[in-house]
């Protein structure tokens, strides 16, 4: 006679509503547990985010001149890459072309600011010669100056009235000190920053390959291939940003060159130059722009004709920033508005006006970092477009 055997069902075979109760306690205790974890995981990377971008920030605020000094060389160094390129082709080497191009931007800038001192010797000559028109315009500020000075004597306190002499003031003179040596620092600062760009501009094209080469292997070998095309991304970014600039800043020094000479703007072939590329830059380019023209122009333009001169600016500085901007370099940058402001505002804190001129490609360049590193991804999204 056979017997029938009882055979405990494995966990396997168990139906979803059969299940026991301490397996089930069990995962609800693991399921807790895990979300806990993945909650203070979440909360040590954003730690980790905010910590590390403060210390950034730190760094960069102390180390301003190092720092600005090396992003400038940096630029120098893609806008002269094309024409080390070209003496390549011709079969020079490398290290010719780059000390070539060195040579010619220094000559260039040499040229530049030999140009623009004899402009502004030749501006401060004529000047006299409109001394008069400028008293007759400044005449009226002058005068309103005069009645708020009256309508102040008359709201004075009734002691000063009766003939009460104000306490004196006593200036001393530490504070006069104090601005020398600040001026000497800046001059300074500008004398160490001359110097040294020259030479890292020169190093950076002479070894470039190897600087990219010997960078990439600074990564985990796993990492390598995504560092090299982020640093592929970042150049092309670099390249259009500077070309498309160029490019813009030629198309506005052209309107200005052919809207100036026609209105018999002063200078306007070495002005309309310096207003259209002075544009370009954010927010404070507008007033960096008009002041060149409306300064030469002083005394020998009509009023009708300082506020053409003005309006053209204007208008060249609005088609750039809202037209030509967004077609030329909106593809390659691909930032939104509202990142580009908050960069703009970080920057220009830290490095003043080099950091309003350097926010935009350094912006640039950490949204392609966080594109590239999937725990950053969600920043590059928020910054992009």
């Amino acid at each position: 006679m056979a017997t029938d055997r009882i055979v405990p069902l494995t966990p396997e075979q168990l139906k979803p509503g059969e299940a026991p109760d301490t397996e089930l306690a069990e995962k609800e205790v693991q399921d807790k547990e895990q979300r806990k974890l993945n909650a203070a995981v979440r909360a040590g990377a954003i730690a980790q985010v905010i910590v590390g971008a403060t210390v950034i920030l730190v760094i960069c605020y102390v180390a301003k001149l190092v720092l600005v000094t090396l992003l400038v060389s940096i630029l120098i160094a893609f806008i002269l890459e094309p024409v080390v390129s070209l003496m390549e082709r011709v079969r020079l080497p490398r290290a010719v072309g780059a000390f070539l191009a060195v040579m010619l931007l220094m000559g260039a800038t040499y040229g530049a600011s030999y140009l623009f001192y004899n402009r502004a010797l030749s501006f401060a000559h004529d000047l006299p010669k409109y001394s008069d028109k400028i008293r007759g315009m400044l005449s009226h500020v002058r005068q309103q100056t005069n009645e708020l000075e009256k309508t102040t004597e008359q709201v004075l306190p009734q002691e000063q009235k009766n003939g009460k002499k104000p306490m004196p003031v006593t200036v001393e003179n530490g504070a006069g000190s104090g601005m020398v040596s600040q001026n000497l620092g800046a001059v300074a600062e500008i004398v160490l920053t001359m110097v040294f760009i020259p030479f890292l501009v020169y190093f950076m094209l002479s070894w470039q390959e190897h600087a990219r080469t010997k960078s990439v292997q600074l990564f985990p070998a796993e990492h390598r291939s995504t560092a090299y095309v982020a640093l592929g991304h970042m150049s092309l970014m670099m390249k259009s940003f500077i070309s498309g600039n160029f490019t813009i800043g030629l198309f506005m020094s052209i309107c200005s060159l052919v809207v100036f000479g026609f209105l018999g703007v002063p200078y306007f072939y070495f002005v309309a130059f310096i207003s259209g590329y002075l544009s370009l830059m954010p927010y404070l380019g507008i007033v960096l722009a008009i002041l060149p023209p409306v300064a030469v122009s002083l005394g020998t333009l009509n009023d009708t004709r300082l506020l053409m001169v003005a309006g053209t600016v204007l208008v060249l500085h609005l088609v750039a920033m809202n037209v030509l901007y967004p077609k030329v370099l909106g593809k390659n940058l691909q930032l939104n508005p509202l990142a580009v402001t908050i960069s703009l505002l970080i920057w220009g804190f830290i490095w003043g006006a080099m950091g309003l001129i350097l926010a935009i490609p350094i912006t640039a360049a950490a949204k392609i970092i966080c594109d590239h590193v999937n725990s950053l991804r969600p920043l590059g999204d928020w910054m992009g477009e």
